[in-house]
């Protein structure tokens, strides 16, 4: 199957002001409002401080994971995920995403029609990879001056363990597309230098889980990479130094010290 992957977003934006709230996106789980930055740019606001808490997912963690979802599409130059950047509000610190107008006449039924459309096989292996356990059929958009195809809401993704659940399902099964197979070596090949620095960042903002799960991803793309292996290595050591768990810290302190190992470099002889 023939099927193009449009380059990826440029950055605009690295920390933006929210001025002023304009409306609310009352349906939404967590408080989450449209917002104009000092340009009068319109944003989709999400304060940290309106998180709703879930059992297995970090309430303060879901600012960066927002922020990781667009970041991994655009390393996979998917175009797919609009440009989500941190943010300074009137309700505090969050997630800020540029706004796209929704086509209001598009009908989402006829993706479903005899097969599914094939212009979604870029949000499944999106999904696949960002391991997204809320792929609602509201969470996709189609832009209304384009037409072209955003994935929003990603809150609930990069999570350690398996949680994929997607209304995409009747993909399984079928090959992936070549150019969605060039998409991930492309994000492989940014694994060891990119996700090291923002797991590194993540660390130091406290948002250990994300960090580790960066970390792990760095480690796996190159494992003989020493800068890879260095932050791994202060990623856990912190993970272990905050938990109770004396089996959790046991595992953590052993992840640290195979990876500083790791990254020294190996002894000349003489």
């Amino acid at each position: 199957m023939a099927m193009s992957v449009p380059p990826a977003t440029e950055r605009r934006t690295d920390r933006l002001i929210v001025a002023e709230l304009v409306g609310r996106f009352a349906s939404a789980s967590n408080a989450t409002f449209l917002g104009e930055d000092p340009e009068g740019v319109l944003w989709v606001y999400k304060p940290a401080a309106g998180v709703r808490h879930l059992w297995d997912f970090e309430p303060d963690s879901l600012t960066n994971r927002e922020i990781m979802a667009y970041e991994v599409s655009t390393q996979m130059g998917l175009d797919l995920v609009p440009e989500t950047v941190e943010a300074s509000g009137p309700l505090g610190p969050g997630a800020a995403q540029r706004y796209l107008d929704p086509d209001p006449d598009f009908d989402y039924r006829s993706w479903f029609e005899d097969r599914l459309d094939p212009r979604l096989w870029p949000v499944a292996v999106f999904d696949l990879v960002a391991n997204n356990a809320d792929r609602k059929l509201g969470h996709v958009l189609v832009e209304s001056d384009s037409g072209r195809l955003f994935a929003i809401d990603h809150g609930l993704t990069f999570h350690a363990h398996e949680k994929l659940r997607t209304v995409l399902w009747a993909f399984a099964g079928e090959p992936i597309p070549d150019p969605l197979v060039e998409a991930v070596a492309r994000l492989r090949e940014s694994l060891d230098g990119q996700m090291a620095r923002r797991a590194a960042e993540l660390c130091e903002a406290g948002e250990l889980r994300l960090a580790c799960q960066l970390a792990e991803w760095a480690f796996q793309a190159a494992p003989s990479d020493a800068e890879a292996h260095a932050t791994r290595a202060e990623v856990y050591r912190i993970r272990r130094d905050g938990e109770l768990s004396l089996m959790a810290r046991g595992l953590y302190l052993d992840a640290s010290h195979r990876s500083e190992s790791m990254s020294r470099p190996e002894p000349r002889p003489d």
